[in-house]
């Protein structure tokens, strides 16, 4: 467990405590030879995995549309579900007593030399199918979307907890020196519940936490020099600041006059660091072409997301430990079909082409994906109060569908299986925190033993649950 002694020079770099400090904060512990016990503990047997892409589909996506196929429920389109299912069951907008069973529209075929299940939606990512590793029988408590993106974040459904991605970075540090450990890059519509939440490094110190990212102009807002200013004067300017708050920090031992040193730091690196990262002018035509960045739509979304998964790919060459890629939104109450054509035509192409790329690149082996939403949608046509017509489907927590890659997962696979009308799970049911359980796993962490002490007790990111899905691992 992480104490620093925030008088002493180890306990005043390892309190440095800001998003942007991560990598300042790590590049000074690993000249001194401390980067993995300093920054939180090291891993507790060899990782399988050195980073993490994560792929998170805000909204919930659609599983009996996507990767589930389910004949049965097709068969039984408009009928009344058994009253015995429906029992102490509580929907967001589904009235129950009058909803009926809706099948999809959607057409499966079986993919790579495993078979898996994919729908037309997905013609890119289903030329993966033998990297991927499909889990069909997730499932939580959480049936609406704040909740349950902060429990599949961090692993509780309540504000103020550190992100999966603080967590790894909290236990392993970062591999750069001049970028984040953590970056987040967003695609979004209507935005993200849980904002900031959604990547806080919680109670954890806040060195630890995402740092958001723009995929043009300047990655960070306000990371220009002023043109005023010459890269000499700047770093005298910096270095006075820093002396003064050195000296603050020495009278009054706190942890985030640390961070703001460190912070400085690494922004100072960072103007030389990320216009690299942002300019793609050094990769070929044949990569820009695979992950669609020229693409354009009515939204911009299409182009935007292209490059946020080329920028994924070019982060975790530089060290950076999780990456984490939003796009939204995937709530289709309504308009399921053309929702989810809008969903997967920006998504499936750069998704499925990032996976190649990082497995071309031998990247892929020790370069954890993870793609999914919050949780699912209804085999249930959502009949909300107001409606016209029945188009789209309610939240579903109770079975979904999830994917990861590389990182020591075994690929090509399909691991639970949902009822024969998608309801419930039927075979090797994996909660949240199973998933997390795992992730730590292929990280070389034993999940009960990483924690961070706050208020009193031993905090860690499964809590009291969560026990490791053995089939998920190479």
């Amino acid at each position: 467990m992480f104490q620093p002694d925030p008088l002493s020079r180890r306990g005043f770099f390892t309190s440095a405590a800001s998003g942007l400090g991560t990598v300042a904060l790590a590049s000074m512990l690993r000249d001194d030879g401390l980067l993995g016990a300093e920054s939180g503990a090291r891993p507790h047997f060899a990782p399988k995995a050195k980073r993490c892409i994560y792929f998170f589909m805000e909204g919930g996506p659609s599983q009996m549309d996507l990767f589930d196929p389910k004949p049965k429920l097709n068969e039984l389109d408009g009928q009344p579900m058994p009253d015995s299912l429906l029992e102490g069951v509580k929907f967001a907008f589904t009235q129950k007593e009058s909803a009926r069973l809706m099948g999809s529209p959607r057409t499966f075929k079986k993919y790579g030399e495993c078979g898996m299940d994919m729908s037309d939606l997905l013609p890119h990512l289903s030329t993966c199918a033998d990297d991927i590793a499909l889990v069909r029988s997730m499932h939580c408590e959480q049936f609406n979307h704040l909740p349950g993106q902060l429990l599949m974040l961090t692993g509780s459904p309540l504000r103020g907890w550190p992100t999966l991605g603080s967590w790894l970075n909290y236990g392993l540090g970062s591999e750069s020196r001049d970028l984040p450990g953590y970056v987040v890059m967003a695609t979004l519509g209507r935005g993200l519940p849980g904002g900031a939440a959604s990547w806080s490094s919680g109670f954890l110190p806040s060195n630890f936490g995402g740092s958001l990212f723009r995929n043009q102009g300047s990655p960070v807002l306000n990371l220009e020099t002023p043109s005023a200013l010459s890269p000499g004067m700047q770093r005298r300017t910096l270095d006075a600041v820093n002396d003064l708050n050195r000296q603050r920090l020495e009278q009054t031992g706190h942890p985030e006059i640390a961070a703001r040193i460190a912070n400085y730091e690494l922004a100072f690196r960072m103007q030389s660091a990320a216009p690299d990262l942002l300019d793609l002018s050094g990769e070929s035509k044949a990569t820009l072409e695979a992950y669609g960045v020229e693409r354009q739509d009515k939204t911009g979304f299409e182009g935007s997301f292209a490059r946020n998964c080329l920028l994924a790919r070019r982060m975790v060459e530089r060290g950076v430990r999780f990456v984490t890629l939003f796009l939204s939104t995937w709530d289709q109450h309504s308009n399921l079909d053309s929702g989810l054509a809008t969903n997967t035509k920006i998504s499936d192409q750069p998704v499925a082409a990032l996976l190649k790329d990082l497995k071309e690149r031998g990247l892929l082996e020790d370069t954890l994906v993870v793609w999914g939403g919050e949780f699912g949608r209804t085999p249930l046509g959502e009949n909300r109060k107001g409606f016209a017509k029945v188009t789209g489907r309610d939240h579903h927590p109770y079975s979904f569908s999830l994917w990861m890659a590389g990182g020591g997962v075994k690929g090509g696979q399909i691991i639970g299986e949902t009822d024969e009308i998608g309801w419930g799970v039927a075979e090797d049911p994996i909660h949240v925190h199973d998933l997390h359980a795992t992730i730590m796993h292929l990280f070389g962490f034993d999940h009960e033993e990483l924690t961070y002490r706050f208020q009193g007790r031993d905090f860690r990111l499964t809590d009291v649950h969560g026990k490791l899905v053995k089939q998920l691992l190479a």
